[in-house]
């Protein structure tokens, strides 16, 4: 296995490697989070591209609900193995870009406002969550287990899906889109 926070990971079960490593992207030697985060972005974006907007919204909750029940369960056995929170374990980056995307969900209007809404809460959330500010930080060094894990990833994708709806409320996206002539 990889070298993960300068210590070698041990053997673990597949399933779980698989599942908490977001299909690998946690092995990613440089910025493993983002490199999870966008492969999350991506594959919003293809249901984006196969749904329709009600079917885009309940597959978003349903990927938000089960990222983070299946986030919780795997990281709980995956600390037994590999210590606790480990730069590998990007399921929670996952969770909380999905969280973000909620915001860009059921948009009138063309593609572009939506994918350009799911990105912009894609790339807040990846500030806020390594910038940890008002309460992420305290979740990170206070709360342990797979619960750990993924709250301060819950609060970091939340304050960007409130970001992001105000964006979206004030249309921001199609302002800019029409200034810079896109």
């Amino acid at each position: 296995m990889s070298n993960n926070n300068n210590k070698q990971l041990g053997e673990a079960p597949w399933l779980h490697v698989i599942i908490c490593t977001g299909l690998g992207t946690g092995f990613i030697p440089k910025a493993p989070g983002t490199a999870g985060a966008f492969l999350a972005l991506l594959i919003w974006i293809g249901l984006y591209y196969v749904l329709s907007p009600i079917g885009l919204m309940v597959a978003t909750i349903l990927l938000v609900v089960s990222s983070l029940l299946i986030g919780v369960w795997t990281d709980n056995v995956m600390e037994k193995y590999w210590g606790e929170d480990p730069r590998a374990v990007v399921i929670d980056e996952f969770f909380g870009t999905w969280v973000a995307a909620l915001a860009a969900v059921c948009v009138d209007g063309p593609a572009y406002v939506s994918i350009s809404l799911a990105t912009i809460g894609f790339v807040l959330f990846r500030v806020i969550d390594i910038t940890k500010p008002l309460g992420c930080r305290w979740i990170d060094r206070n709360i342990h287990g797979g619960w750990g894990c993924m709250l301060d990833d819950a609060l970091a994708g939340f304050y960007a899906f409130i970001v992001t709806l105000i964006i979206r409320y004030f249309h921001l996206v199609e302002y800019i889109h029409g200034t810079f002539n896109l």
